[in-house]
C-alpha cells in the first residue's frame, strides 16, 4: 500500500521525464544520422547545428582523463536519479516547482547517462557562438534540460516565502 502511493506520487514526473529524454534522444539520433563528426550547419547567425562528443563532463571536464570518467559520471548520474526519485515520492505533490525542476535534472541525467554506457561519450549537437570569434561548448537537449532545472531551483530559492516565524 505504501509503495503504491509512493508510485502514484512520482508517476506524473517520471512521465515528463521520459518524454524529455526522448526528445532528447531522437535529436541526438537525428544529429547523429544526418552529420559528419565536426560538421556544422549554420541556422543562425548565432547557432549552428554540429555534430560532437563529449568523453568528460560539462565544458568536457576530465574529457582526456584515459576512460574511467565514463565508469565515474555513471555511477553519479545513477545516484542522481535513485536520490531524485527518492525526493519526487516525498514532494511530488506538495513542492510542484520544486519537483519540476528536479524531474528536468532527472532527465537530462538519464538522456547523457545513455549515451555514456551505449556510446562511450556524449553526444552534443547545439553550438552558440558569437560571429567567429566565441564559442559555447557544444551541447544537447539533457544539458539543456539539466540547465533549466537548476535554474528553476535557483528562482525558488530565491523567491520561495519562508514559513512564519522562521528565519533562513
Amino acid at each position: 500500500m505504501l509503495m503504491t502511493a509512493m508510485l502514484k506520487r512520482v508517476q506524473r514526473w517520471w512521465a515528463l521525464a521520459i518524454a524529455v529524454y526522448a526528445l532528447d534522444w531522437i535529436t541526438k539520433q537525428g544529429v547523429e544520422a544526418n552529420l559528419n563528426y565536426g560538421q556544422e550547419i549554420p541556422l543562425l547567425p548565432f547557432f549552428d547545428l554540429t555534430l560532437r562528443y563529449n568523453t568528460g563532463a560539462a565544458f568536457s571536464f576530465l574529457a582526456e582523463a584515459g576512460g574511467w570518467q565514463r565508469w565515474f559520471f555513471s555511477l553519479i548520474a545513477i545516484a542522481v536519479v535513485l536520490g531524485i526519485s527518492w525526493r519526487l515520492s516525498k514532494i511530488g505533490h506538495t513542492h510542484k516547482l520544486e519537483a519540476l525542476s528536479l524531474t528536468l535534472i532527472m532527465a537530462g541525467a538519464i538522456g547523457n547517462l545513455h549515451d555514456r554506457l551505449a556510446y562511450g561519450h556524449v553526444i552534443d549537437f547545439i553550438q552558440v557562438h558569437w560571429q567567429s570569434t566565441w564559442y559555447f561548448p557544444a551541447f544537447n537537449i539533457a544539458d539543456s534540460a539539466i540547465t533549466i532545472g537548476v535554474a528553476l531551483m535557483l528562482v525558488e530559492g530565491l523567491f520561495q516565502k519562508s514559513p512564519k516565524g522562521k528565519t533562513e
